[in-house]
C-alpha cells in the first residue's frame, strides 16, 4: 500500500468512516478546481470507490444523494445516476421519524452517533442498517457525508443471543419441574415488592407452605410419583391465587406465596384457607388416589417484618406452629412464636453443651409387684441438670433433641450408663433387676439397636434379658409409610431374638392397634398415667383400664400402671388384676447411688414415704426454666 492509502486507513481509524469520506471529497474538490487530478488524488478516489460498505454524500437541504460509492449502488440495487435522482429519506427509514425529522436528526447528531434505520432495496427487500454522518462543505455548499453499515446479521445474532439469555434467565429463575419461579426469583422479586409496598403505603403477605408427610409419598410410591404430585400441587396453589400474586417453589415440598396489596389479615386468611381446601381434595396420580395436606405460616409486611429475611423467617416459624397444631391448617405469625423459636434454639445449643460437659445423668424409678411390693424392675430416666437453671424436665428438651438429631447420642449415653450402673450394682452385691430404657422411633429405625446392645452386654458380661426396651405407641404403631413400619418391626424382632424384653409405654394415648400387639409379641403394656389419675372417680377411665388389663391377660402380656400417687388408685388396680405399679406413692426416681436401697431384695414399705431423692420433682426450677440464646 502506498503512503496515501496508508494515511487514509489511519485516518479512518482515528476519526471514523464518515469523516474519511468527507475528507476525501474535499481533497478531490480542491484538485478539481486546480484543473486536474494528481496521482495522489486518484489514490484517494480509488479508496473511496473501493470502500467495502455504503458511503454517500447528501445535500444538506434536501437529503438528495450527490455521490454514492459502488458498494452503495450494489447494496441498494440502483445505478449512480438513479441514486442521484433519489432522496436519502426515500431509501432509508428511521422508526418514528418522517423525512423532515430524519433530516434534522442527521444534521444535528454529534459525530460518531449511529442512527438505526431500515434500508429499502430496489428488489423490495429490507435490511437493518446503522448510519453515521459528518458535515462537509462542497464548493461552499453544506453537505453530509454518510457511511452506512449493514447490521442485519448482527441484529439476527443479537436477537438469538437475547432469546438464549432470556431462556437461560427463565431456567435460572424458574423451577424445571413445576414451572413456578424459584428461590432465585424470590430473592430478586420479594425485596422489590417490599419497596413498592413501602412507597405506596400498602401491605403484603408472605405465606410459607410445607406439604404434610410428603416424604411418606416419596418413600412408599417412589420419587416419580412424588414429582407428579408436586406438579399437581403447584397447579392447585396457582389456581387459588390472584393474578398479581406470586407462587414460588422453594425446593422439595416447600412453596412460598407473595400476596401484594392485601387489605388485612382476613383476606390473607381466606387465601390460606382456599389453599388448604384445594390441596385437601384427593389427587389422582398414575391412576391412584393420593390425599395430601399442607401447613401454612403467614407473615405480613410491615407488621411482622420489614425485609425479606424477617418475613421468610417469621412465616417459616408460623408454618412450624401449624405443624405443631395438627397440620392441615394455617397460622399467623406472632411475637410469642418468635420467643418460642428463640428458646428452642437456646435449648438446642445448651443441650449440645450438656452432652459435651457431662450435665446429663440417669435416675431410676422402681416398678413393684402390687401384691408383694417387691421391686421387679427399674426404669431409667434421663435427667439434665443445667449449671445455672437446675433440672430441666425431659418434656422440655426431648422433642428438641429429636428434631436437632441429638436423640441418637443421647440414647447411646443412656444405654451405656444404664448397663454400667447395673454392672456396678452387681459388683457391690446388690440384687439386680431388669432395667427399662426408653427408646425413640428415630433410634429404633436408624440405629442397629440389637447389635449395639449385644456388643455392650457382652463387653460387660451382662445378659441382654436384664434390659427392657420401652417404646411409645407412636414409635411402633403410627400409620407411617410401609418401609418405616417394616424397619421398626424388623428392629423389634431382632431385639426379641437377643432376649431383650419389649414394653409399650403410655399405652392408650396413641393408636393402640391390637393387630400390632399380636404381630410384634409385646411383653409389657404400661397404662398411661392420664387414665390412672382419675381411675377412682371417672367411670370412663375405669372402663378403659379394665379393658386394657383384661385384654393383656388374654394375650399373656404383663401390665404396669404408671403414675400411682394415691392408695385408692393402687387398691383399685389390685382389684382389677393389675400386676405391677410405678409412681410417687411407691418410690421417687433416684440417682444410681441412692437407688441401691431399692435393690436390697426386701419389699418396699409403702407406708413410709421415702425421702425426696430427685430434686426435679421438688425444686420447681425446671418448670420455670427459660433458656436464652
Amino acid at each position: 500500500m502506498n503512503q496515501s492509502a496508508f494515511a487514509l486507513g489511519a485516518l479512518a481509524g482515528v476519526i471514523g468512516v464518515a469523516a474519511v469520506i468527507a475528507t476525501t471529497l474535499l481533497l478531490l474538490e480542491l484538485r478539481r478546481k486546480r484543473g486536474r487530478l494528481s496521482q495522489e488524488d486518484a489514490t484517494y478516489k480509488a479508496a473511496f470507490d473501493q470502500w467495502p460498505t455504503t458511503a454517500m454524500v447528501l445535500d444538506s437541504d434536501t437529503l438528495r444523494i450527490i455521490a454514492a460509492n459502488p458498494s452503495a449502488q450494489r447494496s441498494l440495487g440502483y445505478s449512480l445516476e438513479e441514486l442521484r435522482n433519489c432522496s436519502f429519506g426515500g431509501l432509508f427509514k428511521a422508526e418514528g421519524l418522517d423525512s423532515q425529522a430524519l433530516l434534522e436528526k442527521l444534521r444535528t447528531a454529534p459525530p460518531r452517533t449511529y442512527i438505526e434505520m431500515r434500508q429499502l432495496c430496489r428488489d423490495g427487500s429490507q435490511r437493518n442498517v446503522e448510519a453515521v454522518c459528518y458535515p462537509v462543505s462542497l464548493d461552499k455548499r453544506p453537505a453530509l457525508a454518510v457511511a452506512v453499515h449493514d447490521v442485519t446479521v448482527r441484529r439476527k445474532v443479537e436477537s438469538q443471543l437475547l432469546e438464549k439469555q432470556q431462556e437461560l434467565e427463565t431456567l435460572a429463575h424458574h423451577d424445571q419441574l413445576t414451572g413456578l419461579p424459584n428461590r432465585l426469583y424470590l430473592a430478586a422479586h420479594l425485596p422489590q415488592a417490599i419497596e413498592e409496598a413501602k412507597a405506596a403505603g400498602r401491605s403484603l403477605a408472605v405465606l410459607f407452605l410445607d406439604l404434610d408427610r410428603f416424604k411418606h409419598v416419596n418413600d412408599s410410591r417412589g420419587h416419580e410419583t412424588g414429582d407428579k404430585l408436586l406438579k399437581t400441587v403447584a397447579q392447585r396453589i396457582r389456581s387459588t391465587m390472584r393474578t398479581q400474586d406470586v407462587v414460588v417453589r422453594m425446593g422439595g415440598d416447600e412453596f412460598v406465596v407473595i400476596m401484594k396489596d392485601v387489605q388485612g389479615s382476613v383476606q390473607v386468611g381466606e387465601a390460606a384457607a382456599r389453599i388448604n381446601h384445594a390441596l385437601g381434595a384427593p389427587m389422582v396420580v398414575d391412576g391412584r388416589t393420593i390425599v395430601t395436606t399442607v401447613s401454612i405460616g403467614v407473615a405480613r409486611y410491615p407488621d411482622d417484618g420489614a425485609d425479606m429475611g424477617e418475613l421468610l423467617r417469621h412465616s417459616d416459624t408460623a408454618m412450624y406452629q401449624a405443624k405443631d397444631r395438627g397440620r392441615n391448617n394455617f397460622q399467623h405469625f406472632s411475637p410469642q412464636m418468635d420467643r418460642r423459636l428463640k428458646e428452642r434454639i437456646a435449648v438446642e445449643s445448651s443441650l449440645r453443651t450438656a452432652l459435651e460437659s457431662r450435665q446429663l445423668d440417669v435416675h431410676y424409678q422402681p416398678i413393684v409387684d402390687i401384691e408383694s411390693h417387691q421391686v421387679v424392675a427399674l426404669e431409667a430416666l434421663l435427667r439434665w441438670k443445667h449449671p445455672s437453671h437446675g433440672y430441666v424436665r425431659p418434656e422440655r428438651f426431648v422433642r428438641v433433641a429429636e428434631e436437632a438429631g441429638l436423640i441418637m447420642p443421647i440414647g447411646e449415653f443412656v444405654m451405656q450408663r444404664a448397663v454400667a450402673d447395673v454392672v456396678r450394682w452387681r459388683q457391690q452385691g446388690a440384687r439386680i433387676v431388669p432395667v427399662a430404657i426408653n427408646v425413640s422411633a428415630v433410634q429404633l429405625q436408624r440405629s442397629n439397636l440389637a447389635e449395639s446392645i449385644s456388643r455392650l452386654t457382652k463387653e460387660h458380661g451382662l445378659e441382654p434379658s436384664m434390659l427392657q426396651i420401652e417404646l411409645t405407641e407412636s414409635a411402633v404403631f403410627e400409620r407411617r409409610e410401609e418401609r418405616a413400619r417394616a424397619a421398626s418391626q424388623d428392629a423389634v424382632a431382632k431385639l426379641r431374638e437377643l432376649g431383650v424384653h419389649i414394653a409399650i409405654d403410655d399405652f392408650g394415648t396413641g393408636y393402640s392397634s391390637l393387630s400390632y400387639l399380636k404381630r410384634w409379641r409385646v411383653d409389657t403394656l404400661k397404662i398411661d398415667r392420664s387414665f390412672v389419675r382419675d381411675l377412682v372417680t371417672d367411670m370412663s377411665d375405669l372402663a378403659i383400664v379394665s379393658a386394657i388389663i383384661a385384654m393383656a391377660k388374654h394375650l399373656h402380656i404383663e401390665v404396669v400402671a404408671e403414675g400411682i400417687e394415691g392408695w385408692q388408685q393402687l387398691e383399685k388396680l389390685r382389684s382389677l388384676g393389675c400386676s405391677y405399679a410405678q409412681g410417687y406413692l411407691i418410690a421417687r426416681p433416684a440417682s444410681a447411688t441412692d437407688c441401691e436401697r431399692y435393690l436390697s431384695g426386701e419389699p418396699l414399705d409403702l407406708t413410709q414415704r421415702l425421702p425426696v431423692l430427685d430434686k426435679l420433682e421438688t425444686t420447681g426450677t425446671g418448670e420455670q426454666l427459660v433458656l436464652r440464646a
